[in-house]
C-alpha cells in the first residue's frame, strides 16, 4: 500500500525538526555524521539518509548554512556572511573575527564579468588546544 505524500510529509517534518534541534544544540559547526549521532540519541529509527538529505533541505530553506571545509561538510546556524577558520591538526571549525568584505566580491565581479553573490573564506591553522599539544610533544 502506497503512502499518502500527507503522511510522508509528517514523519518528514518530525525528522527535520531534530535535525534542526540538533544543529541548534551544538556550537562546534557539526558534521552530518555528529548531527546523526544527535538524533539518534532521541531517536533511533532514523536513518543516515534521512539525516543527510533533511541537512541538505534545511540548507536549501536557508534555515542553516553549509561550510565546505577541508575533510567534509560541516553545518552552521549562522546565516550571515562570514569566515571560519580550520584547524588542519583536529578538523575543528570555528567563526572568523574578521568582517565580510564586500569589496571583494565587487572586486571579483569587475574583473570576472560575473554578478558576484557572495563568497566565502575558510583560512586554516593551528587551533590553541593542538599548538599546546605539539609543544607538550616537542618537550
Amino acid at each position: 500500500m502506497r503512502r499518502s505524500s500527507v503522511a510522508i510529509q509528517r514523519r518528514n517534518t518530525r525528522q527535520r525538526t531534530l535535525v534542526l534541534e540538533a544543529v541548534r544544540n551544538r556550537r562546534d559547526h557539526p558534521t552530518a555524521e555528529d548531527i546523526y549521532l544527535d538524533v539518534r540519541a532521541h531517536d533511533d529509527r532514523v536513518s543516515r539518509a534521512t539525516v543527510y538529505r533533511n541537512l541538505r533541505f534545511l540548507e536549501g530553506e536557508h534555515a542553516i548554512t553549509c561550510v565546505k571545509a577541508p575533510g567534509g561538510d560541516r553545518f552552521d546556524l549562522r546565516l550571515d556572511d562570514h569566515a571560519h577558520v580550520v584547524c588542519t591538526e583536529c578538523g575543528a571549525v570555528v567563526d572568523a573575527t574578521v568582517p565580510y568584505d564586500r569589496d571583494a566580491d565587487d572586486a571579483v565581479a569587475t574583473g570576472t564579468g560575473y554578478a558576484i553573490t557572495t563568497h566565502r573564506t575558510i583560512f586554516e591553522g593551528i587551533c590553541p588546544a593542538c599548538q599546546q599539544k605539539l609543544a607538550n610533544t616537542a618537550n
